[in-house]
């Protein structure tokens, strides 16, 4: 068998584990390995290779910055326990309820406010499916408007920072997570204006279907409105600066913020008088199931992706990729496609783990921003929570929804605003500095782990260039591929 076939039917046999139905973790690792003893066989793989996998596996289970995964996992998962979405869809809907459409804003408000708080999509779909749609179903709104708004609305949970993804992304690619959530903070705010936009030109257009609410629904008025106003949204808003305000200002890493944010959940149900046992237990299992799942998928992309590079795969991508027509508008083009048709079958982490290995360096050596690559391919991931036949958004909500929502309703709604997610992919690619322009590269006196500060030495060294986005801004000079190799060198005198 020719060299050169092996990393294509590698991929390919990859592509047919998929099909068949098996765990994507299990299907990289037993891909990996199997073409690992093919290679042997055939004599372009040294079994010396594989004796690089206990060091891998080892440095993903010591990553610092993969803490924060169960961290806002936890805090998620207490806050969905401690009736904080309750209390304010009903607030925000008392605001809203007199104007036509009030209730949809107040879900397209709230929405974005638990992923500030929560970043688990499924929190927050399952948290507003059972209190806002059948409330909205009540008032009189059209089952597709309700049901496509509040799936819509979850899923900011992946864009707005502190989002699981962005914490993924920045890990296969070697950037800063607190890059990745200043970055991704304006595009996931643009995101939920523009779905209100949507909701405004449904009561406009059809104002049936986006009703306001009657005169005997609303229950709270002046001074007492204001009151309950401020009183539900001070607690969300405190923690959404014990989280991000600390990282954006340099004053903790995202593992640390994530801590905090987990501690100031608790806080916070205690204060609700919500903290019970049976909650701790019942959120700490999810979050090992959770971080489980996530550090399987790792492991597996790790075999996967050391055989692969070393069947010469990540050339035989780059050469496939940098071949296409129109240089880094092409290949831009060409990779949001792409994202989006496998959105059809794997979801965010498998794309995360599979295929951002294999793109991230054909963009640095295009010299595109990783970060902006990074937020650009995590506002596309979006698209895989709302479109069939694996959209999980539709799923939790079929899973809460009453009977007399039609999964066909469902599909309906999310349609609207998968086109609106695909535009705002446009939008970023148009204007590159509603990412890059946005991250302030602080030089914080915390530095993580002893191990992240030498790979940060290795990584930077003098006169490195800094790769330029599209829009012409740079960032800091991205990490080597493979630190351990460079540090080797380095103790050699090489």
């Amino acid at each position: 068998m020719p060299f050169e076939l092996m990393a294509p039917l590698m991929f390919g046999g990859l592509v047919i584990f998929l099909l068949l139905g098996y765990p994507v973790a299990f299907s990289l690792a037993a891909n990996g390995l199997l073409f690992s003893i093919i290679g042997m066989a055939h004599g372009s793989i040294e079994l010396a290779l594989l004796q690089a996998l206990p060091e891998r596996v080892l440095g993903i289970m010591g990553n610092a910055t993969l803490l924060a995964i169960p961290f806002f996992t936890f805090m998620g998962l207490i806050l969905e326990r401690s009736g904080m979405a309750e209390e304010l869809l009903d607030t925000v809907g008392q605001l809203f309820g007199s104007i036509r459409g009030g209730v949809a804003y107040a879900v397209v408000f709230v929405g974005a406010l638990l992923a500030a708080t929560t970043g688990v999509v499924a929190a927050s779909v399952l948290a507003m499916g059972l209190i806002s749609l059948p409330v909205m179903m009540r008032y009189g709104y059209a089952n597709w408007l309700s049901s496509g708004v509040i799936a819509a609305s979850g899923t900011l949970a992946q864009i707005i920072p502190p989002s699981l993804v962005l914490i993924v992304l920045a890990d296969q690619m070697g950037a800063s997570v607190g890059d990745f959530y200043e970055g991704a903070l304006i595009p996931g705010l643009s995101l939920a204006a523009l779905y209100a936009v949507w909701v405004m030109i449904v009561s406009i257009v059809k104002p049936a279907a986006a009703p306001g609410c009657p005169p005997e629904a609303r229950t709270l008025f002046g001074g007492q409105l204001v009151i309950k106003v401020f009183t539900s949204m001070i607690p969300p808003l405190v923690l959404i600066f014990l989280v991000l305000g600390t990282i954006f200002l340099g004053v903790a890493t995202p593992t640390e913020g994530g801590a905090m944010g987990a501690t100031g959940a608790l806080v916070l149900a205690a204060s609700k008088r919500k903290l019970t046992f049976q909650m701790v237990k019942s959120a700490l299992e999810s979050t090992a199931v959770m971080t489980s799942f996530v550090m399987f998928i790792l492991i597996g992309s790790t075999v996967f992706s050391l055989v692969f590079r070393g069947l010469d795969g990540d050339l035989w991508v780059e050469n496939l990729l940098t071949s296409i027509p129109g240089g880094v508008l092409g290949f831009l083009i060409v990779v949001n496609v792409l994202i989006f048709l496998l959105a059809f079958f794997l979801d965010y982490f498998e794309i995360a783990f599979i295929m951002v290995p294999l793109l991230a360096p054909v963009a640095q050596k295009l010299g595109i921003d990783l970060v902006w690559f990074g937020v650009l391919i995590a506002i596309n991931m979006q698209t895989s929570f709302l479109h069939p036949p694996f959209g999980f958004a539709l799923f939790y909500l079929r899973s809460v929804a009453p009977r007399s929502v039609r999964t066909g309703d469902i599909y309906l709604g999310a349609i609207p605003f998968v086109v609106i997610q695909i535009a705002m992919v446009a939008v970023v690619m148009a204007f590159p500095s509603m990412v890059t322009g946005n991250i302030t590269h602080i030089q914080s006196t915390v530095k993580g782990s002893g191990y992240d500060e030498l790979r940060r030495q290795i990584e930077t060294p003098g006169g490195a260039t800094k790769p330029v986005s599209p829009g012409g801004t740079t960032s800091p000079a991205k990490p080597a591929e493979d630190p351990g190799a460079e540090l080797e060198r380095l103790l050699k005198g090489q």
